[in-house]
């Protein structure tokens, strides 16, 4: 027997437009977390394999050190922008999916 106010997983599992709705969200999710991560141990890496280079005034006095770590909180607000941009894309999908599985 079945309810009708929860979705049948077993059955939405098996479609392919919620096969798609993961693969989309796949393709999202790894490339910017991939992209996060990267940046983020950018500041790390360069602060310490090349001080030098990272010393360097680059505005006024302020070096290159601290101009890429204010830059990680512009990158971090710029990808929340583009997540929730990219999220309401994909709930829309998964509304599709559980709409036209009750269907």
């Amino acid at each position: 027997m079945s309810n009708p106010t929860k979705p049948d997983w077993e059955a939405l599992a098996a479609r392919p437009d919620f096969a798609e709705l993961l693969a989309a969200k796949k393709r999202f999710i790894i490339p910017c977390c991939a992209f996060f991560l990267i940046y983020y141990a950018a500041l790390l890496y360069l602060v310490g394999w090349h001080p030098e280079l990272m010393k360097k005034p680059l505005l006024g006095k302020i070096n290159g050190a601290y101009l890429f770590a204010l830059s990680q909180f512009a990158m971090a607000w710029g990808m929340a922008w583009i997540y929730m941009r990219k999220a309401a894309q994909l709930d829309r999908m998964a509304a599709a999916v559980i709409r036209d599985e009750k269907h």
